[in-house]
């Protein structure tokens, strides 16, 4: 439950298998070699099954077709359809260049996530270290006062007295509630759904979502397609490659669409909130002229473009506001120490 195998290790023993599979080492010779050079013990676990399973017959997409929960339909699909048509050298590349693509896309959405992350973080770490460890110190002196204390200090000692009182159980209660939240949304569909449902109306948000799931919606699909796999098939396996629910759901019943004859293109239209003009434009353009793998290939580009650059203009806006944030924060906390030691002065004098 705990064990996962990084990004990085699956793309880094896809590409050994396309350099083993193009030199014709025998399979299991090949996976032993790659056993050695993985840094992972999940990983070297999991090909220890595999040599076992290719020992005793079974191809090496269904060898890992017991490990879906790790690897995903989509890895297990391009595997079973490289070995069917014997491109699996092919297939593997096209998986690997994938991953890649996929593994960039994260890391631009996290990197964008590090320094407003870092900022909230100081923040709340200043105002800690002032209301827990400064004013506690304060509070006594201020309480011999016969000085009519500022509103700003009456909210500051209110909150300073509850947080030191009942800030453990605080603390308790918003580790639950996120144990909770995430528990429901990997185990509960209604719950992700209506989760994603209001991600998706969040502005800034939901631009960034949208321009995301398109960029791996074209990125997948055109990759299945290139492989080999039937269009219906493709698009069955591709909603599986979906954590939004929203997307995961529409995606599907466009597969059973298509299934009863409909075009790809034709039904997307319908749903304006997750898939872009441009995106459904192309999209029936390739399905209609035969062009599908390149206008895919090119949409995936392009929304990757998008994304970049949504995460620059995102972080424009997030950091001044933060900063912002920031300063009227331990400004607010400033002020409400300061007041009334100025008035205890002002009166002495």
């Amino acid at each position: 439950l705990f064990r996962s195998i990084s990004l990085r290790d699956k793309i880094n023993f896809v590409r050994n298998m396309a350099i083993i599979v193009k030199a014709a080492v025998p399979l299991v010779e090949g996976l032993n070699i790659i056993k050695m050079q993985t840094g992972s013990r999940l990983l070297r676990d999991v090909i220890d099954e595999m040599i076992m399973n290719v020992n005793n017959g079974k191809t090496l997409a269904d060898s890992f077709g017991g490990y879906r929960h790790l690897f995903g339909d989509f890895f297990v699909s391009i595997l079973s359809v490289g070995e069917a048509s014997g491109t699996l050298t092919a297939s593997l590349n096209h998986l690997a260049n994938d991953m890649e693509k996929s593994s960039e896309l994260k890391n631009k959405v996290r990197s964008a996530s590090i320094y407003p992350l870092v900022v909230f973080c100081v923040t709340i770490a200043i105002i800690a270290f002032l209301v827990f460890f400064i004013f506690p110190k304060l509070m006594s002196i201020f309480e011999n006062l016969n000085v009519q204390l500022p509103i700003t200090t009456k909210i500051l000692i209110a909150s300073s007295t509850f947080l030191l009182n009942y800030g453990l159980y605080l603390l308790l209660g918003l580790v639950v509630f996120v144990i909770i939240v995430k528990f429901l949304h990997s185990k509960v569909w209604g719950f992700r759904y209506f989760y994603n449902k209001i991600l998706l109306s969040i502005p800034l948000v939901s631009a960034l979502i949208k321009d995301i799931s398109m960029a791996n919606f074209a990125r997948v699909f055109g990759v299945l397609l290139k492989s080999g796999i039937k269009i219906v098939d493709a698009i069955t396996i591709t909603s599986q490659t979906f954590e939004n629910a929203v997307y995961k759901k529409t995606i599907l019943n466009a597969a059973q669409e298509v299934q009863k004859g409909e075009q790809l293109a034709n039904y997307l239209k319908n749903f304006k909130k997750l898939f872009a003009p441009l995106f459904v434009g192309l999209l029936g353009i390739g399905e209609n002229t035969g062009s599908l793998d390149d206008n895919l290939e090119y949409l995936a580009d392009y929304y990757t473009k998008e994304v970049d650059y949504k995460l620059k203009n995102l972080t424009a806006v997030i950091e001044p506001l933060l900063l912002l944030f920031m300063g009227l924060l331990i400004g607010f906390v400033a002020l409400s120490i300061i007041q009334p030691i100025y008035q205890t002065t002002t009166a002495i004098k």
